[in-house]
């Protein structure tokens, strides 16, 4: 039985990865909802504080596999922006800004009336600004979604990515100095940041279609090429204490806008995108300690119900000013709920770099649980409402 033990170890991030997979294909089939919610339902119960099937992933290769997958969904998302049209449409920004910066300052408020010290609740509302990318590109391409409110909830999410990036990093600033004296140090230092982890995904943006223009066959070769160009970049950003986040976004959006697009068969990276897409949601779920999410509970609650109306709220204010009914710009707003991989994976580097919050972050854990499994949901029924997602053509049955 001992000399089983290393086999089966080994053996286990596969079982799972096939097991959320399965649920995820029957669960989608039986009740309509969106697959990821059953990966994460998956990555959970078999995470080692639940059933203790799968080992720890500190420092092997799923965490690297899991930050590659978020940064082909990233690439992805940045690759769907349109910055022509936020320049025609500013108010799409402005909305973005507004609903960011009152989740930050609600949640903020919430968490101290609860007791939480001043850092940890500065900590877990930049966190809350965020929309996770991953979810929103899931759904988006798993319902087969386009109109006013997918494309807002699109150009939304990458924004608030960015600012929460911004906001999380110089709230560890202050973390690491433990004083608020540094305040200046720690947002010069989140800019600088920013401003280098933009420039390499920039710079990516700008070689990488040159490089398919070299060889000559942009549209062929473009998947291979983009995919390994996020690997790359990837490596690069932890290897230079930059934004993955960041760079990829800006990979992403400057390759847009150098004209190199991709086909119908190579949205979402294809089956390696499926397949990491799943590793994605069971290696963040696997991270949650249900110990943990019982204790955050009623903060968690609180936190969910307080960032969905704020966020609502923001954009519905300015939707008639860009250009949309207020029930679309409502619409809009509730489908930025899903928040959980973009949290745990922020954590998660955060806790790397030698910054080890998470022990203090329990309301964390069960937001992320919550949102883990409901978000995809909300997102999903927003989309419906909004009459945007595509129903797929009946199969045509021919007679023997």
């Amino acid at each position: 039985m001992q000399a089983l033990l290393p086999i089966l170890t080994s053996l286990a991030w596969p079982f799972a990865i096939a097991v959320a997979w399965i649920a995820g294909e029957f669960g989608q089939r039986w009740t309509g909802l969106p697959r990821i919610s059953f990966y994460g339902l998956v990555g959970f119960a078999l995470a080692g504080p639940q059933l203790g099937i799968l080992p720890s992933a500190d420092g092997g290769a799923v965490p690297m596999l899991a930050d590659v997958a978020f940064g082909l969904i990233l690439f992805e998302l940045g690759y769907r922006i349109n910055l022509r049209w936020l320049r025609t449409n500013p108010w799409i920004g402005i909305s973005g800004l507004v609903e960011s910066l009152a989740t930050f300052l609600a949640v903020y408020l919430v968490a101290t009336a609860f007791g939480t010290p001043q850092l940890t609740a500065l900590m877990l509302a930049s966190l809350s600004m965020a929309t996770s990318p991953a979810t929103v590109v899931r759904v988006i391409n798993e319902q087969r979604s386009s109109g006013q409110v997918t494309e807002r909830v699109l150009h939304l999410t990458a924004q608030n990515c960015v600012l929460a990036v911004f906001a999380f990093n110089v709230v560890v600033g202050f973390w690491i100095f433990r004083t608020f004296d540094n305040l200046g140090d720690a947002i010069w230092n989140s800019l600088v940041v920013l401003a280098v982890s933009l420039l390499s995904g920039a710079v990516f943006g700008l070689a990488v279609p040159a490089l398919l223009r070299a060889i000559g066959n942009p549209r062929q070769d473009a998947t291979v090429a983009f995919a390994l160009a996020v690997i790359l970049l990837v490596a690069i950003s932890y290897a230079g204490g930059l934004s993955p986040v960041v760079a990829t976004l800006a990979f992403g959006l400057v390759a847009r806008h150098r004209r190199v697009a991709f086909s119908q068969a190579q949205r979402g990276f294809g089956a390696l995108g499926e397949l990491l897409t799943v590793l994605l949601f069971v290696f963040a779920a696997s991270t949650l300690d249900w110990q943990k999410v019982a204790a955050g509970g009623l903060l968690a609650v609180v936190i969910v119900l307080v960032r969905l109306l704020t966020k609502t709220a923001g954009v519905m204010a300015f939707a008639h000013l860009s250009g949309i009914t207020w029930r679309k710009g409502a619409l809009a707003g509730v489908a930025l709920a899903p928040l959980s991989v973009f949290v745990i994976l922020l954590l998660e580097h955060a806790r790397m770099a030698g910054v080890h919050v998470v022990e203090q972050l329990r309301s964390v854990a069960a937001v992320t649980m919550l949102l883990e499994v409901f978000g995809p949901i909300i997102l999903q029924r927003a989309l419906v409402r909004a009459r945007e997602v595509t129903r797929p053509a009946p199969e045509v049955k021919h007679a023997a």
